[in-house]
């Protein structure tokens, strides 16, 4: 019998991820190189859907909620192998809890919307995307992973001899610390893979003068610019265009920060354009733990991080010359210009400067924006992108 997979999201978990969440479930995150999604499948075959939240079903789709045998899997539960034994060990009507929340569950819809944390059983060792900030911080350790499932049995391109390669090419059990696909370009760049791989994805280009450290992955038809100084762990999704110095930062992808500037310790959604100049900090003067914007709560929250960046919502735009302060949470659909800093949350659909004040973005000129910057990749929007843009739009009044 062919396994069925629900990749579920609960308000808790929509709401502590938010803005990345409003646009997608949260196993369409890209942590490490894939989607959660997309390594679940690999390491869990089966025929996998999506619980989302109401507004995002139409695009995203839904499950056979009739069917009474389904294997529920937390979108913000991050794969791995021992993880998934402890999963194919459940009975029907058993689930995992982890992190004071419920993780898996095997049985039907009903059975998973009235299970309690207290009567599943701990899943030790398991690791869940709560925060964005997260995001970050998890990277690196499934950026390594998921680089061994990726390249395993496969060969890489051949790393051209005018590139300066500092570490072993292979490590101790001969798994090759550079992968560069198929059409990818890497020529006259630093590659450094003592603390980590570097994957280069299909079609791809690392132009002269780049400077990358790992552990580190650019996905498909990704550009790393000239000079660029680029620190693990970091991820760009396909067709980034990355610049200037980065740290530590996962951007989604079709995203842009193509000139210099600081960004570090950060997460970028899709279709945003981070202008010449931009720096965002991630650490405050006064070396005090870092407080950062969560919706649910209506307020900042504590961490204990150190350092936390900026962390931007799908089609945000920041002007050359923008500065954010640490920890700076912008919304969706958000355009920010002009000197100065801005709040460090910046709810979706709102434009202006520091200096000027923000006002809203009509939905209008919203749909124009972002259908001229979809064309330029051949895309459009569609009528499920609509409704999401209308929700959150809808949401976005209440943090005005």
């Amino acid at each position: 019998m062919n396994r069925k997979v629900v990749l579920f999201d609960t308000d808790e978990i929509h709401g502590n991820l938010l803005p990345l969440s409003y646009t997608r479930p949260v196993a369409d995150f890209r942590v490490g190189i894939r989607h959660l999604r997309q390594v679940w499948e690999d390491i869990l075959p089966g025929e996998y859907c999506y619980r989302p939240l109401d507004f995002q079903q139409d695009k995203f789709g839904t499950c056979d909620s009739a069917a009474d045998d389904l294997l529920f899997i937390a979108g913000n539960l991050l794969p791995d192998e021992s993880v998934v034994e402890a999963i194919l060990s459940l009975n029907k009507g058993e689930g995992l809890q982890a992190h004071g929340e419920v993780v898996a569950w095997r049985g039907d819809e009903n059975g998973l919307d009235n299970c309690r944390v207290e009567d599943c059983k701990l899943l030790e060792g398991a690791e869940v995307i709560k925060y964005v900030f997260d995001i970050f911080l998890k990277n690196g350790e499934m950026l390594k992973r998921d680089f061994k499932r990726i390249t395993a049995g496969r060969k890489s391109q051949p790393v051209a001899s005018n590139n300066l390669v500092i570490g072993d090419l292979y490590d101790a059990d001969g798994v090759p610390m550079i992968f560069i696909e198929e059409g990818a370009q890497v020529e006259g760049a630093t590659l450094n893979v003592k603390d980590g791989p570097i994957y280069i994805g299909r079609d791809a280009v690392v132009m002269e003068n780049a400077s990358i450290r790992g552990p580190f992955a650019m996905l498909d038809n990704a550009q790393v610019k000239m000079g660029a100084k680029i620190y693990g762990a970091t991820t760009f999704g396909p067709y980034c265009k990355v610049g200037g110095e980065v740290q530590n930062t996962v951007i989604f992808g079709y995203s842009n920060k193509a000139h210099d500037g600081y960004l570090g310790n950060a997460v970028i959604g899709e279709w945003c354009n981070i202008g010449a100049g931009v720096n965002a900090s991630n650490l405050k003067n006064d070396y005090s733990k870092i407080r950062i914007w969560n919706y649910p709560r209506h307020t900042f929250m504590r961490t204990d991080l150190q350092f936390c960046g900026l962390i931007m919502g799908d089609h945000s735009k920041a002007g050359i010359n923008c500065m954010f302060n640490t920890a700076t949470v912008v919304g969706v659909g958000v355009n920010i210009h002009g000197a100065g800093f801005p709040r460090v949350f910046i709810p979706s659909f709102q434009e202006g400067s520091p200096q000027a004040g923000m006002q809203d973005v009509p939905l209008k000129k919203f749909y124009q924006i972002a259908e001229r910057v979809l064309g330029r990749r051949g895309l459009t929007l569609t009528e499920s992108d609509y409704r999401i843009y209308e929700k959150v739009y809808e949401v976005a009044s209440k943090y005005k």
